[in-house]
This record gives C-alpha cells, sequence and structure tokens, in this order.
C-alpha cells in the first residue's frame, strides 16, 4: 500500500494544467484563476475628483465665498475657482481648476450665491482623491493566478476588461456504481440504499472548481459500468466511480477501467477512512483523462475526493494552491483513538485568541456520514492510536466551503 504523500505525488504528477481560455469578467468567472497578468488602460481616477457634497474652495481663502457653478457627477466645471469663489460640487464630480480642497455641505452655511465656512478652516486636499491615486495607467493590477473575487471582477471592469484570459474549470463525470441504489427521490426497497456519494461528490467537484455532470448510476454488470466509463472517458477531463474497487465479487470497476485502455497507478493507500482508492489515466482525443475509483462508503468517498481529487481539479484548473489548508491546533478535550493506519478524523475547528482548538466529533466509521455536518476539518492522526489529553498538538485540514 502507498502512503498517503506518494499517492498524492503521483496524482499530481499526472496533472497538467488546461490550455487558459477567454473569459467574461462575469458571475460564472468566479473563484477561477487568471492565466494573464491585467494593467489599467487609463488613470484611475481618469480626474482630481470630489469625496463629498459641499464646496469646491481654495483652502487659503477663509471669508465668505461666492458660488459661481455647480457641478454634479457626470458633468465637467466650466470656470475656474479664483480668491473668493468657491463651486458647488457634488460627490464623484471633478474638481475645478483652481480649488485644492472640498468642504462638506453640513459645514458650511449658504445663503444665495453667498457661501460662509461654518467649520475648522480647511487644509489643501481635503475630501479630494487626486488623479490616478488608485491605479495607474499601465499599472499591473492583477497578477496570473489571482482568484477572481466579486471585487476582482469590479477592478476588471474598471481597468476596462470585459473578458480575460483565465484557466479552464475541468470536465468532470461522477458514476455511483452498485445494484443497491437507488435515486435519491426514490423509497428503498429491500436491501437497497439511496445514492448519497453521486450527489456528494458533484458538490465536491463544483466546489473545487470542476464543472460537474452525473451520469448516473451504473449497475453490477459489465456492460453497465462499461458504458459509464467510455461515456465518462469521452466527455469529462476527470472521471470518478464511486464503489465496486474493492475485492469482492462484484467489485468490477479495476478490470472495466483496465479493459478501456486506463492504466493504473495505485489501488491501494494506507489511510483511514478510505484504503481501496482506485487512481489511473488513459489517453483519449489528445488528452489525458485522469481516473479515479472511490471507495463507496460515503465518508471514504468524501475524505479520498479531499486529498487526492480536490488536488487534481484545482491544478488542471490552473490553481497556484490545490490541497486543503493545514494548520496546528490544540485539542479542546481528551481524545482516544486507535488505528493502524493515519486516520483523517472529522473535527471542528475554532479560531481561539490563542490559536486553533480542535474538537474531535463522535463519528463510528465510514458509514457515519452525518458526523462530517458538523465537522469543518480533518484531524490527521498518525497509526496507533492512543491517549490524547487536552492542549495536545494536532495538524488539522480545513475543510472549505
Amino acid at each position: 500500500m502507498l502512503a498517503v504523500e506518494d499517492a498524492h505525488r503521483l496524482v499530481l504528477e499526472q496533472c497538467q494544467p488546461l490550455p487558459p481560455e477567454r473569459t467574461p469578467t462575469a458571475p460564472a468567472a468566479l473563484g477561477r484563476p487568471l492565466a494573464e497578468a491585467v494593467a489599467c488602460d487609463l488613470d484611475v481616477p481618469a480626474f482630481t475628483k470630489s469625496l463629498m457634497d459641499g464646496y469646491a474652495i481654495r483652502a487659503a481663502d477663509g471669508g465668505p465665498l461666492t458660488v459661481i457653478e455647480e457641478v454634479t457627477a457626470g458633468r465637467v466645471p466650466t470656470k475656474t475657482v479664483g480668491r473668493g469663489q468657491a463651486t458647488r460640487i457634488m460627490t464623484g464630480a471633478p474638481l475645478p481648476e483652481g480649488a485644492d480642497a472640498v468642504v462638506p455641505v453640513e459645514s458650511c452655511r449658504a445663503d444665495g450665491d453667498r457661501v460662509e465656512i461654518a467649520g475648522p478652516p480647511p487644509a489643501p486636499g481635503d475630501n479630494v482623491l487626486p488623479r490616478g491615486r488608485e491605479m495607474r495607467k499601465c499599472e499591473v493590477i492583477l497578477s496570473p493566478g489571482a482568484l477572481l473575487t466579486p471585487q476582482a471582477l469590479g477592478v476588471l471592469s474598471t481597468c476596462g476588461r470585459a473578458v480575460v484570459l483565465t484557466g479552464r474549470p475541468p470536465r468532470v463525470a461522477v458514476t455511483a456504481t452498485g445494484d443497491e441504489l437507488v435515486e435519491p427521490s426514490a423509497a428503498p426497497g429491500p436491501g437497497q440504499v439511496r445514492n448519497s456519494n453521486a450527489p456528494m461528490l458533484l458538490a465536491q467537484a463544483a466546489a473545487a472548481g470542476g464543472l460537474a455532470r452525473d451520469l448516473g448510476i451504473a449497475r453490477d454488470t459489465a456492460e453497465s459500468l462499461r458504458a459509464a466509463v467510455r461515456e465518462g472517458l469521452r466527455t469529462a477531463d476527470v472521471l470518478i466511480l464511486s464503489g465496486g474497487v474493492s475485492a469482492g465479487k462484484l467489485d468490477l470497476v479495476p478490470g472495466i477501467l483496465r479493459e478501456e485502455g486506463v492504466v493504473a497507478h495505485f489501488h491501494k493507500v494506507r489511510l483511514k477512512p478510505g484504503k481501496p482508492l482506485f487512481f489511473g489515466t488513459a489517453e483519449r482525443d489528445g488528452g489525458r483523462r485522469l481516473v479515479f475509483g472511490l471507495p463507496g462508503n460515503p465518508v471514504s468517498s468524501f475524505v479520498c475526493f479531499e486529498l487526492f481529487v480536490r488536488p487534481a481539479i484545482r491544478r488542471l484548473g490552473g490553481h497556484a494552491e490545490v490541497d486543503l489548508p493545514a494548520v496546528s491546533a490544540r485539542l479542546g478535550a481528551h481524545f482516544t483513538y486507535s488505528s493502524d493506519r493515519p486516520t483523517y478524523h472529522p473535527a471542528e475547528l475554532m479560531l481561539a485568541p490563542e490559536g486553533w482548538r480542535a474538537r474531535a466529533i463522535p463519528w463510528f466509521g465510514s458509514a457515519d456520514l452525518r458526523a462530517f455536518l458538523a465537522a469543518n476539518a480533518l484531524l490527521v492522526l498518525p497509526p496507533g492510536g492512543g491517549a490524547l489529553p487536552a492542549g495536545a498538538a494536532v495538524q488539522a485540514l480545513r475543510l472549505e466551503a
């Protein structure tokens, strides 16, 4: 059996970022990494502007002032402010020539075309944003690898970019296998269970940045499995199968994959939960397909996805950070465990004034998906087990929503 670290390395060795694509700066681009540097095409602001509703004046003037014009946002001043003069100005409007400060309207007393400053005397630059203060023309604002957040999309629009080059989200196909499975909307009959793995894995794939597609349930027959595998290899960059990868009589997945030209890189990993994990690759239509056979138990599928499939999807999509973030934490309470393999235990992670605190969530094994409802982290526990006192140092992987 491979160590987790060796299996992780083998997966990433088979991953190269997909060719980038041109993407509109729309909500659908959220979370994608930029694949180019973006520079601003003009100074921002393009003119010195007022930050307040008030009066544009010369800060050195102190007495009553004569209002010579009014400028609103979107309009351009036509008169220069001279000694003893002021321009009535609105937020966002260009500062007129001659003025060097704006006095808020609430700090002034106006009477017709006369205005007097009622508050403290202004200083040059008060309530004014100089031209180019936010961004300069030709200045690189976003670098390759930057994630497209809502604020990044706003900045791109400010820079005149309606389309940018981004990493391409990999296509991910998911199929759950087993004669015992029924759709979530169906009432299970004797010996049957609802298909929870596919909806979970589809959501995990989407959260990792993939374009997820459900291939439906594949039954425990060579014909059904072969059809699902062929469709996944034809249409997806990543094919995920859940179940059918152990050593049971109906665990047909490895054999079908081999018949369809999938080269196995490993089949077992030394971890709990999730030992019977398959990873392979196949060449189709000039591109490499990644194939993951995950265990059928839902927690095993969940954990193996986060440790191995998630990094692969993110690497293909051009992300620089591919793994779950790791932190050091202290246990909040005494905890005892026993395992012959490295174990990834559900936990609740909290940030306290002194650092991260972790609470191990009661969990009875790889069928207990409910325990993960409260989990926002995985404790990384070494093999052997034992008693860990409150305050013991542990490593944790943060599960990201």
